[in-house]
């Protein structure tokens, strides 16, 4: 009797701490709710990098790599909705739940959190230092009379934001901000590639190789793989999405996460495909490694353009934010034993954005850290990760179809880990030369 109090009361614990927690406190989302959280995780700053990257491959290499990307992206997010529910009854609300399914209890925390801690955190310092620079960017063309500001008081003001908006419980309670950042998504895009059709291709317009040695041209190379492996990067909170849909043995979450994924990224191939070619079509190799840079007039088009950066950028932030309000808040309530408060939840999340602005303070390399992350971070558990999950728990018929593809995409997903660091490392190395902190 005494043992079935205990469990009662375990049960009746776990159940105010999932209610309290924030992937798993609201399941009522819709379809089109993953629709715009899919857009906004996956679409931001990197879509600005993609000219610059194109700038660093040229044409044949450039699209092809920007292509395959989408479609393996594409394979290893259905993989990911699908394994959300593969046992019957349970669900893996998170990434390393699917971890600890595939590799045991241990090992797959050790294998996933990490590395999804190391996308979300570096995710929310590049976008800090992309809201800051758009930010004094809309300064710059509105006011060009005015005193220069430093770098800095943009960021800072940038991330004074979320300090108000980090207090948002969970990821339905943000839907509203999500679905403003995909719409902006497509709108700066769209002011991107369409400014840059009509300003028209400058007659001294150059498409050779972006650095004049070998050595250059090499690092660059490597570097742009980074870039691209960057831009499409938002399975790290797929899962966490999927696990705040309703969900019965009858209708399972998946077919409905799956249609917002299909739109998600039919959007994505509209934001992303325009400006990657028109950008490098227009600009050449001369293309900075945020597009909007590039384009000076007409002020107020380019000016409403990183307005639309700003808001969105203010919703990803949001959305990779929550895993990890999630992981912390978990780990504190679960392990520590911390009581599941709203005190604590301030302190949490007000730490958290403190961090990150003062990390994006400290290093706004822009370009290089996109290819830093996008090659050391996102490769693991965006190209092969889900991959190799897939072919542990599913074991596929061998030199099948399905195992070669998974294989396949192992083998490219692993090159761009080890490849796309090295140059992206180099150019933060030949940028920090002349940088002195907090400018």
């Amino acid at each position: 009797m005494t043992e079935m109090v205990k469990k009662k009361i375990e049960s009746s614990k776990e159940s105010i701490i999932n209610e309290w927690l924030p992937i798993t406190s609201s399941r009522n989302a819709k379809w089109y709710y993953s629709a715009f959280h899919n857009v906004t995780a996956m679409v931001g700053a990197g879509v600005l990098g993609l000219p610059y990257a194109m700038s660093q491959l040229g044409w044949g290499v450039g699209v092809t790599l920007i292509v395959l990307a989408w479609v393996i992206t594409l394979y290893t997010l259905w993989q990911m909705v699908q394994m959300h529910e593969m046992v019957p009854g349970k669900r893996f609300d998170r990434y390393h739940e699917l971890g600890q399914e595939a590799f045991g209890e241990k090992l797959g925390l050790w294998i996933v959190v990490p590395q999804q801690l190391l996308v979300e955190v570096g995710v929310n310092i590049v976008y800090m230092v992309t809201g800051g620079k758009s930010l004094q960017k809309i300064y710059e063309i509105g006011c060009p009379n005015c005193h220069p500001l430093k770098t800095s008081y943009f960021i800072l003001t940038f991330g004074c934001v979320h300090f108000f908006l980090s207090f948002c419980p969970n990821f339905n309670s943000i839907t509203l901000i999500s679905f403003l950042a995909a719409v902006m998504s497509l709108s700066y895009s769209t002011i991107g590639w369409g400014a840059s059709v009509h300003k028209g291709i400058s007659p001294e317009v150059d498409y050779s190789p972006r650095a004049s040695t070998s050595t250059g041209r090499v690092f660059g190379s490597l570097s742009a793989l980074g870039d691209i492996a960057f831009a499409f990067a938002g399975h790290n909170v797929v899962l966490e999405i999927q696990a705040t849909m309703p969900s019965t043995p009858e209708k399972l979450s998946k077919k409905p996460m799956w249609k917002g994924v299909i739109i998600a990224y039919i959007v994505v191939a509209m934001c992303y495909f325009p400006v990657a070619f028109v950008g490098y079509r227009v600009f050449g190799n001369s293309v900075e490694d945020n597009m909007l840079i590039s384009l000076q007039k007409p002020a107020w088009l380019i000016i409403m353009a990183n307005a639309f950066v700003v808001i969105h950028v203010i919703g990803s932030y949001q959305v990779f934010a929550m895993g990890v309000f999630d992981m912390i808040e978990s780990y504190l309530v679960k392990q520590r034993n911390f009581n599941p408060t709203k005190t604590l939840r301030v302190i949490v999340r007000t730490g958290y954005v403190a961090l990150t602005m003062f990390l994006a303070i400290s290093f706004p390399f822009f370009g290089g850290l996109l290819g830093f992350f996008g090659g050391f971070a996102f490769a693991p558990t965006t190209y092969f990760l889900p991959c190799i999950i897939w072919l542990i728990i599913y074991k596929p018929k061998r030199f099948g179809l399905s195992w070669f593809t998974n294989w396949i995409c192992i083998i490219l997903g692993v090159l761009l880990m080890v490849l796309a660091p090295i140059g992206a490392l180099r150019q933060i190395i030949l940028q920090a030369k002349g940088y002195k902190f907090f400018s």
